[in-house]
């Protein structure tokens, strides 16, 4: 790798692995390098770019930080991804290091190839793809395509659609990795967080190493460094996409939900876990006021598990809109999913 190269690492994973939280973790902890974020939302509510803003570490200030809502990265390089590097790098005080958050939908290997780009190639180097794992999602069955590994040590097992394209969404991901981080290890018990780890290495390339973490807690020596010039790598990178110049998202339906401020967090919980199994929603995440809190509330769902707490206070002369993104396959009804979720 070329000491003239700025590393960047393309953080992939599915709806709701964590890599938000990962990278929040990174930003935290990496005090020694100068960092910058490219950040591809899926929804239009820039949820994620707001968590990793609040986090206003020295080493990553605000206007190093870029979201791209235009669509999905890997289908927008030329008209997003280049221009949104070519700004970073133009800095008075240019990043160390990028770290690209790409949509739960993104392939990474089309965004791989961008780094081959002459505008690209000489400035920067892919350091490595890390796959963020759900790993609860897949001991359930979920984006994962040998369910009999997982779920011998489950009482009921889950079958699922291996034409589905989520699958190939997860199995691309995971056969473009440098690393595979298999998160939320706390909801697994040691027989599933064993199987679900073993399950991933068969789909991951020879000598990937799989690092089980809670909370995406990794040490940013871990990701960051790996030195994989992943560019220089494409041909062992497998992907189900290889013939075809683009990958179709229409499967996938997103939107906002506006409703009123709450009074109690724990009823709204609920509304969403109802939503969720009734709508077969698979991922919800955005802010909402609570009537008399001075914070904000930051609410993060995959499927019916709802996570929520209070993130930070609500700025002066802020609007204290609750605003929910909302996402599942094509077919979502909006009109009944709204309604649920607004009722008082």
């Amino acid at each position: 790798m070329s000491a003239a190269k700025i590393p960047a690492t393309i953080i992939t994973g599915f709806l709701g692995a964590g890599k938000t939280t990962l990278i929040r973790h990174v930003l935290e902890n990496a005090h020694d390098r100068r960092l910058a974020l490219v950040i591809n939302e899926f929804g239009d509510v820039g949820v994620d770019g707001d968590i990793l803003r609040a986090c206003g570490v020295e080493n990553c200030p605000e206007e190093n930080i870029v979201e791209l809502a235009n669509g999905c990265l890997c289908c927008t390089v030329a008209d997003d991804f280049v221009p949104a590097i070519e700004a970073l790098l133009a800095h008075e005080k240019r990043p160390e290091h990028i770290i690209i958050e790409t949509s739960g939908l993104a392939l990474p290997k089309p965004l791989v190839k961008a780094f081959d780009w002459p505008a690209i190639r000489s400035k920067l180097t892919v350091d490595g793809v890390i796959a963020v794992i759900d790993g609860k999602a897949v001991a359930e069955g979920r984006f994962a395509d040998d369910l009999d590994a997982i779920a011998q040590e489950r009482a009921e097992t889950e079958t699922i659609d291996h034409d589905n394209p989520l699958e190939e969404v997860f199995e691309d991901q995971l056969a473009c990795a440098d690393l595979v981080i298999l998160n939320k290890t706390d909801l697994l018990d040691e027989a599933e967080e064993a199987a679900v780890a073993a399950q991933l290495s068969r789909g991951a390339r020879a000598s990937v190493k799989v690092v089980r973490v809670r909370d995406g807690h990794v040490d940013p020596l871990v990701l960051l460094g790996l030195a994989a010039a992943a560019e220089d790598d494409l041909a062992n990178r497998p992907s189900h996409h290889d013939a075809e110049t683009e990958h179709d998202h229409d499967d996938f339906d997103s939107f906002v939900v506006s409703i009123p401020a709450i009074s109690d967090p724990a009823a709204l919980v609920t509304k969403l876990v109802e939503a969720a199994r009734a709508h077969d929603v698979l991922r919800v995440k955005g802010f909402v006021e609570v009537a008399g809190k001075p914070m904000r509330l930051l609410v993060q769902g995959v499927g019916a598990r709802v996570q929520h707490h209070f993130d930070r206070p609500w700025k002066s002369g802020e609007e204290r809109a609750s605003r929910l993104v909302v996402i599942g396959e094509k077919g979502l009804d909006r009109e009944s999913i709204a309604a649920m979720l607004a009722q008082p």
